[in-house]
């Protein structure tokens, strides 16, 4: 088909080659003289503004022209070349404004001499041997800025003109650009770039005819070996496709961004029915890529290109990659998949990543940069300085990292291609001075010569794709040829290709391909059906990608990769085929931790944050359809006498295996983040998997039935079973190896990382929460591992404490209290309480008492905490080693009087002996106390029902420790022996208050300033002391009247009382609160609600309504609605359209409600 369209080009290229002057009759020197002498007069009236046209008539402007058509073939070693190039541009500009210069038949029919005119410059563009001088790249770029100024300004050029013009340009491109090595790349670009140009505005005032697009279309595959024709046609292209999308999506589709410049070649004043012709013309222009590398379609080419093959074929694999990344950008737009500045990241260095960017895709997020540890084993030399904190394990999105710009090939100050642009000639319209050419920008520049080492995979930041995209078979029906063509170049009808070819020349471009299949086929939407045929396509591209050979192409493999990260939860059909090949390449990333076939194409920190998140899509596979047996063998590893050969569990080994390989292997502390969340979610749908075959089983044997036994085998029924147990029996292992893994990392290789430790510690806590039944070692080693890394966190030197050492301190601590918590037993052996004391005394004190052979006293050791939120941190281990050292376990259910009866071996009867109180009109109360029999000391339990949910306490009352004797003995004092009668002579002695000599000594004023005590008593003081002189009175008469009978009195000593059976413990815990006072104990009639109220739990409906209580939930439920208001709404009907229509809500507004929700 396309041998037979070469001889119409050509004949269109000889018809068309350009008028013949007469003077090429005569000797060379006879025209060349004659063109002297008739070009310079006509050159020097150009610059004189008031000088007129020489040439008056029709018959003396043709016979001019014919004298300057043949000076336009004279070398170019004097200015007759020039002067003729300008007096055309001069003339040309006759159909933009009339001018002094321009003789009168050239204005009065301007569009006729401007074809004849573009006819004898063509002679201009001739082979000639000084084709690649300075000169004449000027004069070409002269006539291409003329050209060009032509077809913006002018409003009356007809359809012969126009149809002139463009077939001048596609001369003088062929003349260009056809050659196997163009003459320069500067003028290269600038001609492809005007031609391109002048086509758009040629469609938007006078569209040209089919043939013409033919021609243009065959003409242009004989261009495609210069690299200024790919990049001219994927600007206009892009720019094309950006008012398409606007056009036929509507404005609320995503814009594909394009440069300024290039949005500017679209005329503005072009009809919008016209811009789906023109660009789908514009888009098959250039034909099929893959044609680059045929050897069957170059052949049947002109003999040109034949040299192109032979001699310039070393651009040709780069010149196939960026056509294929245009295809990929104009996939991306169509995809509603808006990136930005694409080209500067095209050609990256493979450093490392850079700062954290938000990654919300779907699954495929590629990656979050987290600043290393700051704190290392020596301090900083400047001082400490305080890096930024790691995050906890982030659930997949759409992160990328974004690489510094590349070392530039061309130019240091040259820019992108998509920031070229062209300057207008300076056309002075008042003077008609000729054009005067400026320099060439040096943006446009072209690199001739292919890049020294291979692109780097686009890694660029990829956002979610619009909602409004199209289907996959129309972007199928638009680019599938060449996609597929080029992800299957060079191969046979048997598969068979040049191994070497395809991984030295054609692979970047093969890999652009196979990577927009990729994203093209991720972008399904649901329930949306894609022809079998693109299907069975995409498979086997895949399939022949994903080969783990050594003839196999790292780039074409690294960009599946990159670009499959949601693959198999877009529910393709028959996606299953891909498995075994998707987990042999997995292993083979994961598990090696060099990659160095790898280094030269893509960020070997997003290959594997892309693979584990491929990784992550297929560990659900096992758990949702274990025992299911796939079409496809999965696993040919296994014997065919292996129950799950064929189905779905017979991944698991291997998605295990490779996940715990990628952790050993992995550096990049995101990555092992990434590792870890997938880690802890294996577990954990693991275990719901077990508990729910485990509910089925009971199930089933409550039933009755007569099922086999658990572990026979021989009917395919009871594959399922062993296939479950066989599932079941791997989570305990599973959880075992990961928690051995996990801290043995910790205390080692990790230590340092502070993103990795968070990830770690949050990590294990959640493994903790996991119910599993393993050894009381296990969990007791977990624990010591954790006080290991809290003691080597705490002893490094003062220099390298800071806030993010601290904060991994405390995120161990609030590990350790999650493990304490949920698994009380282990504080029952000694060994493990008495280290999880140390370490509490460590976070408090700063210090352990027993360090090595020294002993140190708690009362002599000086508090030095590490700082006070490691000191409450260790403060809220130590209250959480007393709540739940010694409790007892409750299991299941409400926890309610009956649990607590039923725990505590107490008889039912018990029941009617609770006591309800009311605390602030906020908690219950439920106390009882046990009796005698029931207790060996006094106790009391206390059942807590407040706004926090139900707790119970224990209380005993022990007046010695509980290592003390058990029999409490009354201490009771020693007998003393009675007062004898006759002890002592008895004297009858007057007591006197002062000395005998005190009456002789006269008194003094001053003695009377002292009262006495007769003058001093109260009337109340006097009732007193007669009351108490009455009782002594009696009491000397009680005396008196034994001494008289002769009786003596018997002293008996007091003795203390037996000891107390019956014990009001709940009033002296009661008492203890401070809640037995007056003040507490109001009168209900005051009015004032007392702290303290008893309840009578013996009426009716009493106990119903505690039990509808404690059905309620501790936590409240509320709805909150939210509003986005835009600026300037003001009524309610504006505010609620936006809530009823979600896709005018702003996309923050989303994110912040969707994060709402998932913290509430």
């Amino acid at each position: 088909m396309v041998s037979c369209d070469w001889p119409v080009m050509d004949q269109s290229l000889s018809s068309g080659r350009g008028h013949v002057s007469v003077l090429s009759c005569f000797p060379p020197s006879v025209g060349r003289d004659i063109a002297v002498a008739v070009v310079k007069p006509l050159g020097a009236g150009l610059g004189n503004p008031d000088t007129q046209s020489l040439l008056r008539t029709d018959r003396q402007v043709k016979w001019t022209m014919e004298v300057l058509c043949y000076a336009l073939t004279l070398p170019l070693d004097g200015d007759t070349v020039k002067l003729c190039v300008n007096v055309y541009t001069d003339w040309l500009m006759a159909l933009v404004s009339p001018r002094d210069s321009v003789p009168p038949p050239i204005s009065r029919e301007p569009n006729l001499y401007a074809q004849k005119i573009l006819r004898h410059l063509h002679s201009l563009f001739l082979p000639r041997s000084d084709q690649v001088s300075p000169v004449y790249l000027s004069l070409c770029q002269q006539v291409l800025c003329a050209v060009r100024s032509l077809a913006r300004e002018s409003t009356v050029m007809s359809r012969d003109t126009w149809e002139s013009l463009l077939h001048f340009l596609l001369r003088f491109n062929h003349a260009m650009l056809a050659p196997p090595t163009a003459a320069a790349g500067s003028v290269s670009d600038l001609s492809m770039a005007v031609l391109l140009e002048v086509w758009l505005l040629s469609c938007s005032r006078c569209f040209p005819p089919r043939s013409l697009w033919q021609m243009c279309r065959q003409m242009l595959s004989s261009w495609r070996h210069q690299a200024a024709v790919v990049e001219q046609w994927s600007r206009v292209v892009g720019a094309l496709t950006s008012r398409l999308l606007l056009l036929t999506f509507g404005p609320s589709f995503p814009q594909f961004k394009v440069p300024d410049e290039d949005a500017a070649l679209i005329p503005a004043d072009m009809d919008d029915y016209r811009i789906p012709q023109t660009w789908f013309k514009f888009l098959h222009m250039f034909s099929n890529p893959v044609d680059l590398s045929r050897p069957v379609v170059v052949a049947s080419s002109p003999p040109s290109q034949e040299e192109v093959l032979r001699g310039g074929d070393a651009q040709l694999p780069h010149i196939f990659f960026r056509a294929m990344r245009g295809i990929s950008s104009l996939v991306d737009a169509f995809l509603g998949v808006t990136m930005e500045n694409k080209e500067t990241t095209e050609l990256q260095p493979n450093i490392g990543l850079t700062s954290r960017i938000q990654f919300r895709d779907r699954l495929p997020s590629l990656g979050v940069a987290v600043t290393k540890s700051p704190f290392r084993d020596r301090p900083p030399p400047y001082g400490i300085s305080r890096p930024r904190s790691g995050s906890a394990p982030p659930t997949p999105m759409n992160i990328l990292s974004v690489p510094s710009s590349p070392p530039s090939t061309t130019s240091p100050t040259s820019p992108p291609p998509h920031k070229r642009q062209l300057k207008p000639a300076n056309v002075s319209k008042a003077t008609g001075k000729p054009p005067t050419m400026s320099p060439l920008p040096h943006h446009w520049k072209a690199s001739t010569h292919p890049p020294l080492s291979p692109p780097l995979l686009c890694s660029s930041p990829r956002p979610s794709p619009s909602p409004l995209r199209c289907n996959v078979d129309s972007l199928l029906h638009l680019f599938g040829s060449w996609l597929f063509d080029a992800a299957l170049i060079h191969r046979d009808s048997a598969g068979h290709c040049d191994v070497t070819v395809m991984s030295e020349r054609w692979a970047a471009g093969r890999a652009e391909a196979c990577g927009t299949l990729c994203r093209i086929f991720t972008c399904k939407k649901t329930a949306e059906d894609i022809l079998p045929v693109y299907l069975s396509r995409f498979y086997l591209v895949l399939l022949q990608a994903l080969q783990v050979c050594e003839g196999a192409c790292p780039s074409v493999l690294a960009s599946v990769l990159l670009n499959s990260t949601c693959l198999f939860c877009c529910d393709l059909r028959g996606v299953n085929l891909l498995l075994p090949s998707f987990i042999s390449v997995l292993e083979s990333v994961l598990l090696d931790r060099e990659l160095l076939r790898f280094t030269t194409f893509v960020n070997l920190v997003d290959l594997r944050r892309a693979s584990l998140l491929v990784l992550l899509s297929l560990l659900p596979l096992p758990l949702q359809f274990g025992p299911v047996r796939s079409e496809v063998h999965l696993n040919r590893q296994l014997s065919g006498n292996d129950v799950t050969a064929g189905n779905f569990l017979s991944l698991k080994p291997r998605l295990i295996s490779a996940l715990i390989g990628a952790l050993q292997t992995e550096s990049n502390a995101s990555n092992t983040q990434v590792i870890l969340a997938a880690m802890l979610n294996l577990v954990q749908d693991s275990a719901l998997v077990q508990a729910a075959g485990q509910t089925q089983q009971e199930t089933e044997l409550q039933r009755g039935g007569t099922s086999q036994p658990r572990w026979t085998s021989g009917t395919s029924g009871n594959r399922r079973t062993r296939g479950t147990i066989i599932q079941s029996d791997a989570v305990e292992v599973l959880w075992v190896q990961f928690v051995r893994l996990l801290t043995q990392r910790l205390t080692t290789q990790w230590r340092n990382e502070s993103a990795v430790c968070l990830s770690a510690l949050e990590v294990l806590g959640g493994l903790a929460k996991v119910e599993v039944r393993v050894e009381e070692s296990e969990r007791r080693r977990a624990v010591s591992s954790v006080c290991s890394y809290i003691v080597f966190q705490c002893s490094r030197p003062p220099p390298l404490h800071s806030r993010e050492l601290h904060s991994i301190i405390v995120a161990a601590f609030t590990c350790l209290n999650v493990w304490l918590t949920h698994h009380p037993t282990m504080l029952d052996h000694q060994e493990c309480l008495s280290e999880v004391l140390e370490i509490v005394e460590l976070g408090i004190s700063g210090s352990k008492s027993r360090q090595e052979q020294e002993v140190k006293s708690k009362e002599k050791k000086e508090l030095n905490p590490a700082s006070l939120r490691v000191k409450e941190a260790a403060e809220a281990t130590l209250s959480c080693v007393m709540q739940v050292s010694g409790v007892f376990q409750f299991v299941g259910g409400l926890l309610n009087e009956d649990a607590l009866i039923g725990c505590s071996r107490l008889n039912d009867s018990s029941m009617k002996k609770f006591r309800y109180f009311v605390v602030d009109s906020s908690v219950i109360l439920a106390t009882l106390e046990p009796g005698p029999e029931q207790a060996l000391c006094p106790s009391l339990m206390v059942l807590i029902r407040g706004p926090s949910g139900c707790h119970t306490w224990t209380l005993q009352l022990h007046l010695e420790p509980r290592k003390g004797t058990h029999t409490q003995q009354t201490l009771i004092p020693e007998h003393r022996r009675g007062a004898l009668g006759d002890s002592g002579i008895q004297c009858d002695v007057k007591h006197r208050q002062f000395p005998e000599n005190i009456d002789q000594v006269p008194s003094v004023k001053a003695d009377l300033s002292i009262p006495g005590l007769n003058e001093t008593i109260t009337e109340e003081v006097q009732q007193q002391v007669e009351c108490l002189r009455a009782v002594l009175k009696r009491q000397q008469q009680v005396d008196d009247w034994l001494q008289v009978r002769g009786r003596s009195v018997t002293m008996t000593t007091c003795r203390p009382p037996p000891p107390v059976t019956n014990f009001q413990t709940a009033r002296l815990f009661l008492s203890n609160l401070g809640l037995l006072t007056p003040e507490t104990l109001k009168d209900p009639g005051t009015g004032v609600l007392a702290q303290l109220v008893s309840l009578d739990s013996s009426l009716p409906g009493f106990s119903d309504d505690l039990r509808r209580l404690d059905q309620l939930p501790s936590r409240n439920c509320d709805s909150a609605f939210i509003f986005y208001m835009r600026a300037g709404q003001r009524t309610p009907a504006e505010v609620t359209h936006l809530s009823v229509s979600p896709v005018c809500l702003s996309p923050v507004c989303l994110s912040l409600t969707c994060l709402t929700f998932c913290r509430s």
